[in-house]
């Protein structure tokens, strides 16, 4: 019976081999026809990659770049002022214009439009009609390859950006420029000090035969210690009570003090301004925007109309410009101009039509230097006649993204600056003469504003 057990158990087990066998074999069969197809549909993906790459690369191996770049400084030099390629400005957008006008048309029309009008071209004449009668302004010295290459940059655009590339090996490290590790070691030396005080009052206690109950434990008894004799010390009581009176009046004075000083004073504007990007960047003087700073008491809040002076043809910012405000926002390109378009909005100037409709909007900018109204300050006397630079009261504005006021402005920061600054006599005829009787007097080639009487009290509380 064992034995035909057996018999039976092996033949169940060939059967089972034998039925797996058939089902592998029908698998691989099926894998391989499978296979072909994913094979077949692979090459043809692999093939049409290579197609598209290769069609890339050919069309950017097409494009000049030497003549691209020509072609795009002429454009700057001599359209930029009028025209841009992708929206209208005085003028047409000008991209892709080669697709809607002949090559040879848009030569005649750039060396003189005029011309091309009264020789009684329709097309010329339509657009002259269409841009309200505004004549383009003729371009003569151009060349035939100088428009060409103009037109070529107006057909190929801006040439794709490159990735920066990666210094191997190249980390970005972010240091403190604090040192912690001294404030962890004045930590461990303060520990250190209490543990050595606990274990002098400890031994004090054992020499006058005083001890503890066994049941508490060492810290808790080493802590009762130390209160304890911190509360039988004559000497440590005065001590606290003389830090505690000095601690009180530092900060009693110090905030009596700090009562009307607004230094770091950033409130939020309701249009982002970067002065790094008009006073550092782009050089724009401090005066051409606040001009009443050389002639009257206040320097003055630009109008609307100072900023359209150049936002008129300036509707976009920079494709790499950015600005990080002082709370971690970043704004790029797409948010930077928006914030132009309200410049727009306040002037009632429709950028698309180029006209001013006339709802005009106040810009209600927040003051933010702001003297008190018994204190007399002059900026024509400081900027024209004393010869003081904006930065001096208002720090480095050519660095500031977001304006703040860096002074403490201050009555103490105010007489500090009339007994160091030395005054400029070059160019100062009404000063002359009271300048080298002063200097005669004090011995000095160049008297101060306080040698001059800058620390009266009437000179700046009328």
């Amino acid at each position: 019976m064992v034995i035909c057990s057996t018999f039976v158990e092996r033949k169940k087990n060939d059967f089972y081999h034998f039925i797996l066998d058939i089902f592998k074999q029908s698998l691989n069969m099926k894998s391989v026809a499978l296979h072909n197809r994913l094979t077949s549909i692979i090459l043809r993906t692999f093939t049409l990659l290579l197609f598209l790459a290769f069609s890339v690369s050919s069309y950017s191996q097409d494009i000049d770049e030497a003549r691209q770049k020509e072609g795009k400084s002429l454009f700057k030099s001599q359209c930029a002022s009028c025209h841009k390629l992708e929206r209208k400005l005085v003028g047409p957008a000008l991209g892709g214009i080669e697709s809607r006008r002949e090559n040879e048309w848009l030569k005649a029309w750039i060396k003189n439009n005029a011309a091309l009008r009264a020789s009684g071209d329709a097309d010329a004449i339509a657009v002259y009609e269409k841009y309200n009668g505004s004549a383009m302004t003729a371009f003569p010295q151009l060349s035939d390859q100088n428009i060409d290459d103009i037109l070529y940059y107006t057909t190929v655009g801006e040439l794709p950006k490159k990735a920066p590339e990666q210094v191997a090996g190249a980390s970005v490290a972010v240091t403190s420029s604090s040192p912690t590790w001294i404030i962890y070691l004045l930590a461990a030396a303060i520990l250190v000090a209490f543990a050595m005080i606990a274990s002098l009052l400890k031994q004090v206690n054992e020499l006058k035969g005083i001890k503890k109950e066994p049941s508490q434990s060492n810290l808790k008894r080493d802590l009762h210690e130390l209160w304890e004799g911190i509360k039988k010390n004559t000497f440590l009581h005065v001590l606290f009570v003389i830090f505690g009176l000095l601690m009180t009046a530092y900060v009693l004075f110090g905030t009596l003090f700090k009562v009307g000083v607004d230094q770091g004073y950033q409130p939020i504007q309701p249009i982002v301004f970067s002065h790094k990007i008009h006073a550092g960047d782009n050089k724009v003087d401090c005066q051409y925007c606040h001009s009443s700073a050389k002639h009257s008491k206040h320097s003055g809040i630009p109008s609307v109309n100072v900023c359209m002076n150049c936002h008129k043809n300036i509707a976009e910012v920079a494709d790499n410009t950015v600005v990080e405000l002082d709370d971690g926002v970043v704004l790029g390109k797409a948010q930077l101009d928006k914030e132009i378009a309200k410049v727009y909005k306040a002037a009632g100037w429709d950028a698309e039509n180029l006209e001013y409709t006339g709802d005009t909007k106040p810009i209600k900018w927040v003051r933010i230097h702001n003297l008190p109204d018994f204190v007399y300050f002059n900026h024509s006397q400081h900027v024209t006649v004393g010869g003081v630079k904006c930065q001096k009261c208002h720090g480095p504005v050519e660095e500031m993204e977001e304006m703040y006021q860096h002074s403490p402005l201050t009555m103490g920061w105010c007489i500090d600056c009339h007994r160091e600054t030395k005054v400029d006599l070059k160019g100062n005829e009404y000063y002359a003469k009271i300048h080298e009787q002063l200097a005669k007097k004090y011995g000095v080639e160049k008297v101060t504003a306080s040698q001059l009487g800058g620390l009266e009290c009437g000179k700046c509380h009328y």
